[in-house]
């Protein structure tokens, strides 16, 4: 027998006896991490480490404590099961997703008329403000919901964007929309790395396939704006050859505090209508145990189930400490505060060969692929118009009823994505890396349309397949992480992807949009992504995240 399936072997034999209801208590945990420490020596002697290659950490990085007290929450919440508060749930983190890909989408919409009426001599800086201020975004609510928690960020992001994207629509230069635009995205770069976590640590191990499900989320939000853009932008809209003044260019603004209206009505559901509550992994890491059990046992009410778990269960974890020492209550905090402040999860990610390949690809996956989408996608509207233009029928409304027509391929992409993950012999790795390269290869026949519908044509399948590799990425991205580490993972990942996102309007600025050259760039990144997909060394499917 392999060394993983002995690996194998042990998973059944512990969460048989962690899943008893009688026996969660000193002895099972303590006798689980035991076994787990024999049997996982060359693996790194950790509960992670039993769980596969995915997991695999060196011995010593994975604080016992709070891994026995996380198996033990992990039980608690796959006992609850998928209930009333967990579909809430579904239904509100979705509109980070949302917002993640609309905002985004605002900005590309509304550049060519912004442009129209303010003359800028840098257009690509509105696109430039939008990335810096996704990455800090990313960074500040990614890292900082480790610090003050889970509750007040997964609200707060989406105020924030709120209140400055309606602020922007009143902006009376392209300085002041830069700014708001930076203001605005700066709410919407925490969506993802907070609603994913919240929604991670209350999700039943038996229902992961909803993160792939959220994706669709973010393509109705692609169509539901430019559903919106198309009467206010097309009909609103100065065009190119006339005198812009404000009262004959008030599209944007009109669609600006429409998407503004969205994110605020999304806030208001979130924060006034959802108890959300704090993640009982964030208040055990935090030493308290009483409000983690409270919260299990809350969740379990509104779910009309009943929860095993007692304060007990989790104490009874506290005398596991490194090899096999009893580590008092507050060492343990101690040594879980102290853990914070120095590079450990980030170390861990690079732990192994194995597990250090993984993570410098995936990262530079997302990298590759912010770099591509809004070098092509944020300057869309000028290739549409400017095609549109040498084929005679260019005009505004004409682009923005063929953005429409696009997004609608979004959905059936993200459907089509949640079918070919579940494959044999193709899952996640496969899919990915279909998608992506097919997405370039669209990008690529672009270039040889000879007509405004042709063009239409091959942006619809670009548009699709794209759809199928996002929905794939947001699913198999965090699934390929420890839970211990998920979150320094999603904020590295993350981050590479912001920060090749500032390069794209950089390089569009000293690009002739009036040729292929974003085209052919954006293909070739695409491209090289999906070849990546190929040597990733973890498949997921069919593999719960530890």
């Amino acid at each position: 027998m392999s060394h993983e399936h002995e690996h194998g072997a042990s998973i059944a034999e512990t969460e048989t006896r962690v899943q008893d209801p009688d026996t969660v208590g000193k002895t099972a945990v303590v006798d689980e991490y035991s076994n787990s420490k024999d049997e996982g020596e060359g693996e790194g002697g950790s509960l992670a480490a039993v769980v596969g290659d995915v997991a695999a950490l060196p011995k010593g990085t994975m604080d016992p404590v709070y891994e026995a007290k996380a198996k033990v929450l992990n039980h608690a919440i796959q006992e609850i099961g998928m209930g009333r508060y967990n579909w809430q749930l579904f239904v509100v983190v979705g509109f980070g997703w949302a917002n993640d890909n609309m905002w985004p989408i605002v900005t590309s919409l509304i550049l060519k008329p912004i442009s129209n009426e303010f003359h800028p001599s840098r257009p690509p800086l509105l696109s430039l403000s939008q990335n810096i201020g996704l990455l800090a975004g990313a960074v500040f609510w990614g890292f900082g919901c480790d610090i003050w928690g889970r509750k007040w960020a997964f609200n707060l992001t989406l105020g924030v964007t709120a209140v400055f994207g309606l602020i922007a629509a009143g902006s009376p230069n392209f300085a002041a929309i830069g700014i708001f635009a930076a203001l605005w995205s700066f709410g919407v770069g925490g969506n993802l790395p907070v609603d994913s976590a919240v929604f991670l640590e209350f999700l039943p191990g038996s229902h992961q396939w909803l993160l792939n499900a959220l994706s669709i989320d973010w393509a109705f939000a692609q169509l539901i704006a430019t559903a919106i853009a198309w009467p206010l932008l097309g009909d609103l809209t100065c065009q190119e050859k006339e005198t812009c003044t404000r009262e004959k260019n008030m599209g944007w603004r009109y669609f600006v505090i429409a998407m503004g209206g969205i994110s605020m009505l999304e806030f208001i559901i979130r924060f006034v209508f959802f108890t959300i509550h704090e993640s009982p992994k964030y208040l055990m890491g935090k030493g308290r145990d009483e409000d983690a059990v409270r919260v299990v046992h809350d969740v379990a009410r509104r779910n009309g189930k009943l929860s095993s778990l007692t304060i007990e269960d989790l104490r009874a974890c506290e005398s596991l400490g490194a090899g096999g020492a009893v580590q008092t209550d507050s060492a343990a905090q101690l040594k879980r505060k102290l853990e914070k402040l120095s590079l450990v999860h980030v170390k861990a990610l690079f732990a192994t060969p194995k597990l250090a390949f993984s993570t410098s690809i995936i990262m530079l996956i997302w990298a590759l692929i912010g770099l591509a989408f809004p070098l092509y996608n944020a300057f869309l509207p000028f290739i549409q118009a400017s095609r549109g233009a040498k084929f005679g029928d260019g005009s505004t409304y004409i682009t923005y009823r063929d953005s429409m027509i696009i997004a609608s391929l979004g959905i059936p992409g993200v459907l089509l994505g949640c079918f070919l993950i579940e494959l044999p012999r193709f899952g996640r790795k496969g899919t990915l890396a279909l998608s992506t390269a097919l997405t370039g290869v669209f990008l690529y026949g672009s270039t040889t349309a000879l007509s405004s519908n042709a063009l239409l044509g091959w942006n619809c399948a670009y548009n699709f397949c794209s759809n199928v590799m996002y929905a794939v990425l947001y699913a198999y991205t965090p699934e390929i992480f420890p839970t211990k580490d998920r979150g320094t993972g999603n904020a590295l990942t993350a981050s590479a992807n912001r920060i090749f996102g500032i390069m794209a309007p950089i390089i569009a600025m000293f690009a002739n949009l009036e040729t292929s050259a974003p085209v052919y760039t954006s293909g070739a990144l695409f491209i090289l992504a999906g070849l990546l997909a190929l040597v990733m060394p973890y498949e997921s499917q069919g593999k719960a995240s530890l």
